[in-house]
């Protein structure tokens, strides 16, 4: 069946590209054979001096592919093929081709640019565009170019478009293996999934249906864990006697993934699983393939600095990538959780990791590499710049990267470590004490779901499984506590020196310094973490009372995560902890809740403040800083003399006239140069409503402004009396108000300027009885029928025959007259 692959008719081709170009593309569908095949091939060909490098992107994958070539050529896997993968290796003096985890290449590289003795390197399944692969991709090619210009480059794929990694690399030659080792079927659903349906449940349907209308090795793909037990449990006791079901995901240890991957010896292989058995892996007698449709994938926040697993819709590539495996040793079925309709919305391809994940390890690997910012390599798809940033403001408080973003001791240091910076910064600091937590991290949550929060809980089961049963009641994952025992084991060799007085709490705060968190007021468990994002807690929850703690994980929401995990911590520990970290603050603010000026001091961790009290004298300008804020909140409120003072100068600036700008929108924007000198002493909602802007207003003209303000808008008309009676200028035409009998002996109307002001005359009554713009006019004719009706109502006041020559007054007659 071998000399049958499809691949081996690529060859020729790809063995020519490397020879006269050093690099190829090669694009070989599923099933075609490639992974065991080409480093064999390129081997016997002597298409490199040296060794050959493969790259894989799971563990399961480089063991199963160095297993497979080691037994094509009668040997053991160490011998000719060997492999390394996170805590495991197997490889001696004779090998000569050598399958790796894609983050040991990273390391390689980082230890020696010029990867001397490899001869050749290859990313199979780059399709999964996994960061380290893309990585791993930028600093070959560019040790190549500056270094190893005989280094061989394959880049293998099934479903990536091959023109722009081609493109990437200079123009690669591209090499095209069609056909696959056997035709596949393909069967949607005649309709949707009825709204509310359960994904699990509706797959063990869909299982049970292909079991009745097939024959062979049934494998199912699901997004996680979770949806594989329930699955698991929803076929258990339905299915035939003869069947053997299994499960295969990335937390499993090694013997129960070989028994997924191993054919069945009597009956029908049923494997539940996830995305691992995407790529490379061929499980044997498998011929029948169920696809749910969904992928599970980390996204992470910058903002919060949080990842989150979220359940979205396959890709295209995905799906085809799933199908080929029913074609690999038969003839096939694919059986699609959805309508073929439904499948036009999918996705052509799934992201590229380096679009969602957190980006801290790769900022860290950048400024090892002395490229901080990624500048000049090829990247298929370039860091956000926003997110490199604050992956890059993380690494600078790790003491990973010093102000100037280039790696320091500590930070070389840490990047030689297989953990996240977070975790390994927290191993050198702590020591050899903390190497059950970063291993804790480093695999899946031990307890089961439901389990309460409190971290010690997860470290009281690693330590003592069999008495945490007994006393909490809680079953642990053994398999999970095993892994988790086992990686711990391998971290302390890796540890720094011992740190014996520091608690569990204190090493949580050492990875996860921006999640130390305090309760706020309240009765729901809110907090605020020190990096200032907020997070809530269950009610029910034995930490929900705590005053402080560190988040250990949450859901990842962005706007207000949910903990899932964290412990207790005291104050006293993080004052020990931080002590170099930990800021008085001084902070004078409007308060629109109180309604003032609040100043206080406040010594913080971050955005956690941990003593808050009043901050005694105040220096005054800050206190008026403070209170412009609170005129931004309550608005400026101008007295009436504001208003027509505002009003006049808007009116000569209408003419021309280079005013200060005095509309409402201008003066809240320059508050700081008009209104700030004049606010000492105000400091709460009531003393601005009690203050007087005009005098601040005044003080924004000179002499000479202010002279051709009264000039031109004068504030006051004189009456024939003496009297100043303002002039409202909010109108369209300045207008007056004052008692009918003041401008007897008026024969000339009064003006602003060139414009005739509104006189509104008003009874003894004060009450309006004439607005005219012509008071000859109004003495000459409607002044006869508004005397004879105000002699009657007011007859102890003068309403003279000719009032322009009676003499002003605003007294009553004379008693008899």
């Amino acid at each position: 069946m071998t000399d049958q692959l499809p691949i081996y008719d690529a060859i020729p081709a790809l063995l020519s590209a490397l020879a006269d170009h050093g690099r190829a593309v090669l694009m070989a569908p599923p099933g075609a054979g490639k992974t065991t095949v080409v480093p064999l091939e390129m081997l016997k060909a002597g298409a490199f001096d040296g060794r050959l490098i493969m790259l894989e992107p799971r563990r399961l994958a480089a063991r199963g592919a160095a297993e497979r070539m080691a037994q094509t050529l009668g040997e053991k896997a160490g011998e000719t093929v060997g492999y390394r993968i996170r805590g495991e290796a197997k490889i001696s003096k004779t090998t000569q081709i050598e399958v790796v985890t894609e983050g040991i290449l990273t390391r390689m590289l980082q230890s020696d640019p010029s990867l001397e003795g490899i001869g050749a390197v290859i990313f199979d399944e780059f399709h999964e565009r996994s960061l380290n692969a893309d990585l791993g991709l930028a600093l070959t090619w560019e040790a190549r170019a500056a270094l190893r210009d005989d280094l061989k480059l394959v880049v293998m794929s099934a479903t990536l478009d091959a023109d722009p990694v081609a493109k990437l690399l200079d123009d690669a030659p591209i090499v095209r293996s069609d056909g696959r080792a056997f035709p596949v079927e393909t069967r949607h659903l005649d309709r949707p999934l009825p709204k509310g349906a359960r994904l699990p449940d509706a797959t063990a349907e869909l299982v049970l249906t292909a079991l009745d209308d097939t024959q062979g090795g049934v494998l199912i793909f699901l997004p996680g864990e979770g949806e594989i037990r329930r699955c698991e449990s929803a076929l258990k006791g339905r299915l035939p006697d003869y069947c053997h079901l299994h499960t295969l995901y990335g937390a499993m240890d090694f013997a129960s993934q070989r028994a997924a991957i191993q054919p069945a010896k009597a009956g029908r292989k049923i494997v539940l699983a996830t995305a691992i058995a995407e790529t490379s892996l061929t499980i044997q007698d498998i011929r029948v393939v169920i696809d749910a449709g969904r992928s599970r994938r980390a996204r992470f926040d910058a903002g919060s600095g949080m990842s989150r697993l979220v359940t979205e819709r396959t890709s295209k590539a995905e799906a085809e990538q799933r199908r080929g495996r029913a074609g690999r040793v038969a003839p096939g079925i694919c059986y699609r959780l959805w309508t073929k309709g439904e499948e036009g919305g999918m996705p052509p391809f799934a992201p590229a990791e380096i679009e969602t994940a957190d980006l801290a390890p790769l900022a860290l690997e950048l400024a090892g590499w002395g490229s901080p910012d990624g500048a000049g390599l090829a990247f298929l798809t370039p860091p956000n710049a926003g997110v490199l940033t604050e992956a890059q403001s993380l690494l600078k408080s790790l003491g990973a990267l010093d102000a100037g973003g280039r790696i320091t001791d500590h930070g070389t240091k840490l990047a030689r470590l297989p953990l996240h910076p977070r975790l390994g910064h927290m191993l050198l600091t702590a020591g050899p004490n903390a190497a059950d937590l970063a291993a804790l991290w480093s695999d899946r949550d031990p307890l089961p779901r439901g389990a309460p929060m409190d971290l010690t809980l997860r470290l009281e089961a690693i330590r003592d499984p069999k008495g945490f049963s007994a006393k909490r009641g809680l079953q642990p994952n053994r398999g999970g506590i095993e892994r988790i025992r086992t990686e711990a084991k391998r971290l302390r060799r890796m540890a720094g020196d011992a740190r014996p007085d520091l608690s569990p709490a204190q090493m949580a705060a050492l990875a996860y310094p921006d999640r130390v968190a305090l309760r706020r007021p309240g009765d729901i468990p809110r907090f605020v973490m020190s990096g200032g994002k907020g997070a809530v807690m269950d009610e029910g929850d034995a930490l929900a009372g705590a005053r402080l703690i560190v988040v250990t994980d949450t859901d990842g929401n962005p706007r207000e995560a949910r903990i899932r995990q964290a412990t207790r911590i005291g104050e006293g520990e993080l004052r020990e902890l931080f002590a170099d970290q930990l800021n008085w603050v001084d902070s004078c603010a409007w308060s629109k809740r109180d309604g003032r000026v609040v100043a206080r001091r406040q010594e913080c961790l971050g955005a956690v403040v941990l003593d808050d009290r009043i901050w005694k004298d105040t220096p005054a300008d800050a206190v008026a800083r403070a209170m412009l804020d609170g005129v931004r909140d309550l608005g400026l409120r101008p007295t009436d003399a504001a208003k027509r003072f505002i009003a006049r100068v808007e009116l000569v600036r209408a003419g021309g006239d280079s005013l200060p700008d005095m509309r409402n929108d201008a003066l809240l924007a320059t508050l700081d140069d008009w209104l700030l000198p004049h606010l000492s002493g105000v400091k709460t909602a009531t003393d601005w409503k009690k203050f007087d802007i005009l005098e601040a207003l005044r003080a924004r003209l000179d002499w000479n402004q202010m002279s051709r303000l009264d000039q031109e808008a004068p504030a006051h008309f004189t009456t024939p009396l003496g009297h100043k009676t303002p002039i409202d200028y909010s109108g369209d035409t300045p207008e007056i108000s004052l008692r009918l009998q003041e401008m007897f002996g008026v024969t000339r109307h009064p003006m602003v300027g060139k414009t005739p002001l509104r006189v509104t005359l008003l009874s003894p009554a004060r009450r309006p009885v004439q607005t005219t713009t012509d008071i000859p006019n109004f003495w000459a004719t409607s002044y006869a029928d508004v005397r004879k009706d105000m002699r009657g109502r007011y007859p102890k006041h003068p309403w003279p025959e000719d009032p322009t020559e009676a003499n002003p007054t605003l007294r009553a007659k004379p008693r008899g007259s």
